[in-house]
Order: structure tokens, then C-alpha cells, then sequence
């Protein structure tokens, strides 16, 4: 059987995205806590099966040699998943801020797995994304230009915010995106323009007078003003997930990578770690942006509660779980621990106190994350 399952990885990956689709519907299925509780032992269950020797290697295998074939694959499972809760508006929702939340949290994993620079400011870039987009609104501008607009805005703010963190080390540059995320959410709550501490409404997306703000239907299905922007998301994650791994296996990751190894090493070659640092960070804040901005539309309202400090412990929690520098480990990262919290009413006043003890444990007993990250690979090597 082991050698069975090495003949055929691409199998036994098509199997793994499969059985994670199956898992999602039925744990947004589940009405009773004891439904949704059964459902995620059963994940503790399929996560000790696919460490198994047998099935993580050609799983790994799977996920390098044929890539295109399992994100295609990704896709049109996440598509599958949509359809089964069509007209739901509640469970689309979720799963677009699921898929929302795995791009901001990829564009952590370049900061924090690639080249080295911890931020604990993701929900604070990710909120400004939201903000800049709600402004384009409220100045009667085009709606299609709060993506550029909030792209910009955040990789601005990112920029700024790299520029104390390349004069520190370790927690001292910790502190600075501690006191940035409190500094920014303070500044929202006292600027009146932004909504102040009540909250800014945002007005649905209207791109040429296409309006996917109310319920309609499609081939005569019934379908929910959530599905467009769960595909917009899963377009948005997609792109993300391509453009952060083509860079880590060019030129440019290796560059991050001897930056995060050791910086005193790679200026003796002639490398500016303060460059590629602010490379990595404005390209994360980026991908927070526009998560951001399209969040706004989605939800149609925002508010400083909704960027906090504790909302970036979560994405960092997130990309821990998942393994640093592996952005297949933060997808599946992602569905554990937004997922789970809502649909188990249980967990939500001891979330923090239960994702704490997650990164506790991982750092502990699996520092590598749920999925470790593999040998790096070359743009070339990955043909």
C-alpha cells in the first residue's frame, strides 16, 4: 500500500483537497454544537492520518512536483463548497472572510517567514485597506479605483512602518508594530472624519453600474450577493498564493532567505537587508490592502473594533500554525482557526485563551508548523 500511494501522489493530494472540502461542508452543515464538535475531532483525526509517513510524502510530493494541478484542483473545490450553500448568505460570508483572511495572512508569511520581519500590525494594514476603500466612496469616486487606492495606502503605511523595524532586532521590533497596531486604532477612534469610534457604513460596490449588492438568480438557482464576493476573494487568494511562491523560488526569495538567516552574513555579500526587508514588508501590506478594501464592500461597515491588536495575535497565530514560509500549512491554518470559533459559540469567549495555547504547543512540540516547510525549490526545479 505505502509504495502504492508513492507510485501516485498526485492522487493522494487531489484526495487530501477533497477530503478538506468534504470537512468544510460538513462542519458548516452542523446545527448542533455536539454536530460541529464531532466534526473537528474529525479533522484532529485526518491531520494525524495525512502525517503518516505513507501519506505525507507523496503528499508533499504532490504539492511540489505538480502544483498546477492541485491549486486548479483548490479552486474548484472552493467553487464546490460555494455552490452547496448558494443562497446562504451567512455561511458565504464566512467563507469569504476565510478566503479574505488566508491573503492577508500569506502576505505575513512573507514578512515573517521569508524575510524575517515579524509584524504584529497585519489587522491595523488590513484596516487601512478598508478605510482608504470607504473613503474613495464617501468622495463619490469610482469604486473600481479603492483597490488601487487602498494597495496604496497600505503599502505607504507599510513603508513607513519598515523603517523603525530595520533599526531594530528581535522583540525591540516587535514592540514597534505592538505600538504602531495600538497607535492606529487610536487614531481611528478619534478622527471623526473615519466614523470615530461608532464606525464608517460603506455603500455596496458599483463597478460601471453592476451592482452585486442584492440577491439574484442564476440558471435558475437562487444565488446569494455573497457568491461574487467569495469568487473575488478566491481570485484575490489565488493571484496572492502565485505571486508569493514565485517569488520565494527566484532569485529575490533566496536573497530574503540569507536575510532572514543572517543579516551581519548576507551584507558581507554585498546585500542590503534593509532593501529586501522593505521589499517583503510592502508586498504584505499589499495583499492586506486589497483583502481590505474588499472586505469593506463585503461587510458594508466597518469599525476600529474590527482592526485591533488582538485581531493580528489571530493572523499571526494563524501563520504559526501553519508553518512559517509554507502558504499551503496557513490555508489550512486558516480554516481551523476562523472557522472552528464560529460555528462552536463554545469557544468564543476563551478563543485568545485556546489560540495562545495553540501557538504554545506549536512552538513547543512543532515548531515547523501543521505543515513544515519544504526543501526550497527553484523556479526551474518546480517545472
Amino acid at each position: 500500500m505505502p509504495e502504492l500511494l508513492a507510485r501516485h501522489p498526485r492522487a493522494v493530494g487531489l484526495g487530501a483537497i477533497a477530503a478538506s472540502a468534504a470537512w468544510v461542508v460538513l462542519l458548516l452543515k452542523g446545527e448542533h454544537q455536539w454536530e460541529v464538535a464531532a466534526t473537528g475531532a474529525l479533522a484532529l483525526a485526518l491531520g494525524w492520518l495525512l502525517r503518516r509517513p505513507a501519506l505525507a510524502r507523496p503528499l508533499a510530493t504532490a504539492f511540489t512536483a505538480h502544483e498546477g494541478v492541485m491549486g486548479a484542483a483548490a479552486i474548484v473545490a472552493a467553487l464546490a463548497v460555494a455552490f452547496v450553500f448558494l443562497d446562504d448568505h451567512f455561511n458565504l460570508l464566512m467563507l469569504a472572510s476565510v478566503l479574505l483572511t488566508a491573503t492577508v495572512c500569506i502576505g505575513l508569511n512573507v514578512q515573517t517567514g521569508d524575510a524575517g520581519v515579524v509584524n504584529f500590525a497585519g489587522a491595523s494594514l488590513y484596516g487601512a485597506g478598508a478605510y482608504a476603500a470607504a473613503m474613495v466612496v464617501q468622495s463619490g469616486l469610482p469604486h473600481i479605483l479603492a483597490f488601487p487606492f487602498a494597495a496604496l495606502v497600505a503599502g505607504a503605511m507599510g513603508a513607513v512602518l519598515v523603517l523603525p523595524l530595520c533599526r531594530a532586532r528581535g522583540h525591540y521590533a516587535a514592540v514597534v508594530t505592538i505600538a504602531f497596531a495600538m497607535l492606529f486604532k487610536g487614531f481611528l477612534e478619534v478622527n471623526d472624519a473615519l466614523g470615530g469610534p461608532q464606525g464608517l457604513q460603506v455603500r455596496g460596490i458599483d463597478i460601471f453600474g453592476w451592482r452585486p449588492n442584492r440577491p439574484f438568480e442564476m440558471l435558475g438557482y437562487d444565488v446569494s450577493q455573497y457568491a461574487v464576493y467569495l469568487v473575488a476573494a478566491l481570485a484575490l487568494l489565488a493571484a496572492s498564493l502565485v505571486l508569493a511562491q514565485r517569488l520565494e523560488r527566484s532569485w529575490a526569495g533566496l536573497t530574503l532567505d540569507m536575510v532572514r538567516a543572517d543579516e551581519t552574513a548576507a551584507a558581507c555579500f554585498g546585500i542590503r537587508p534593509a532593501v529586501w526587508k522593505a521589499i517583503a514588508f510592502v508586498f504584505g501590506s499589499v495583499l492586506a490592502g486589497l483583502s481590505g478594501a474588499l472586505y469593506a464592500f463585503m461587510a458594508g461597515f466597518i469599525a476600529p473594533s474590527n482592526f485591533t491588536l488582538e485581531d493580528s495575535l489571530i493572523l499571526i497565530s494563524i501563520v504559526l500554525l501553519g508553518g512559517l514560509g509554507n502558504h499551503w500549512g496557513t490555508l489550512v491554518a486558516c480554516l481551523v482557526v476562523v472557522l472552528v470559533p464560529e460555528k462552536l459559540q463554545v469557544l468564543q469567549e476563551y478563543r485568545f485563551l485556546i489560540f495562545s495555547a495553540l501557538v504554545v504547543l506549536v512552538l513547543l512540540f512543532r515548531p515547523q508548523g501543521l505543515i513544515p516547510r519544504g526543501a526550497r525549490l527553484s523556479a526551474g526545479a518546480a517545472r
